[in-house]
């Protein structure tokens, strides 16, 4: 019998945290938590009063916002996290480590009695449109993978980036080259919503050859990776 369609399955309710950022699957998200709200969020998410240690990121649409009140400031496709780490800060609050796991999209926020924001969700498979052994997807993965590498040249140290294993899904290859890269918001969210694996792949083939371009011409190179991360995240919870 095929899959379901995401419209003919039930919508569950997820805890939200927004964010000036994209959270793709399998890709690492530290943050540093230490909003009331948020802090309320790890520790019901530790004590299982949320099930399974996750959670929903979701991108904020615009820059200058902070304090999300609808749903029209939010993109509609996010990404569940799991929470992997946690630990108690002098302050009071966490530093934690998540993974990006499975894409929803977002239908409503709900009212609730928790100090973070609920919505309706459903989740967001992948179109059965790919042969992971055909020979276009061979194809398109080894055209993402040199351009990766032409961007990781041009743009990190040595040791300050790596390839994914060679074991890698298609499916989940573009999310996990597209995390070397420092793509605009709205581009990585393009990627999240892609429902095609071909075409994620094609789409961060293109991404990543624009970039490298980019910093071969400019002759510029990213904040390095240690320094970005802690950029990104005061950035993300102030």
């Amino acid at each position: 019998m095929p899959a379901d369609s995401p419209s003919d399955r039930p919508p569950e309710q997820l805890p939200l945290f927004p964010l000036h950022t994209v959270l793709l699957p399998g890709v690492h998200l530290p943050l540093h938590i230490f909003e009331p709200r948020y802090r309320q969020l790890i520790d019901d998410l530790v004590r299982g009063v949320v099930p399974d240690r996750e959670f929903g990121v979701i991108a904020i649409r615009n820059a200058v916002v902070s304090d999300v009140d609808g749903i029209a400031q939010l993109h509609p496709v996010g990404c569940t996290a799991r929470l992997r780490e946690v630990s108690a800060t002098s302050s009071g609050g966490f530093d934690v480590v998540t993974t990006g796991s499975r894409r929803f999209l977002l239908h409503e926020l709900t009212p609730s009695q928790t100090p973070y924001l609920m919505g309706d969700v459903e989740l967001l498979p992948d179109e059965r449109t790919l042969d992971p052994d055909g020979t276009t997807a061979r194809t398109l993965a080894e055209a993402a993978r040199a351009a990766h590498e032409r961007y990781c040249d041009a743009a990190w140290q040595d040791g300050d980036w790596s390839r994914p294993d060679a074991s890698t899904a298609v499916a989940d290859l573009a999310y996990l080259l597209a995390a070397d890269c420092l793509l605009p918001l709205a581009e990585q969210q393009a990627l999240l919503a892609a429902t095609d694996p071909l075409q994620r792949l094609r789409l961060v083939t293109g991404l990543l050859s624009r970039e490298a371009g980019f910093l071969s011409a400019l002759r510029a190179v990213p904040v390095p990776h240690d320094e970005l991360d802690d950029i990104t995240t005061a950035a993300k919870l102030n």
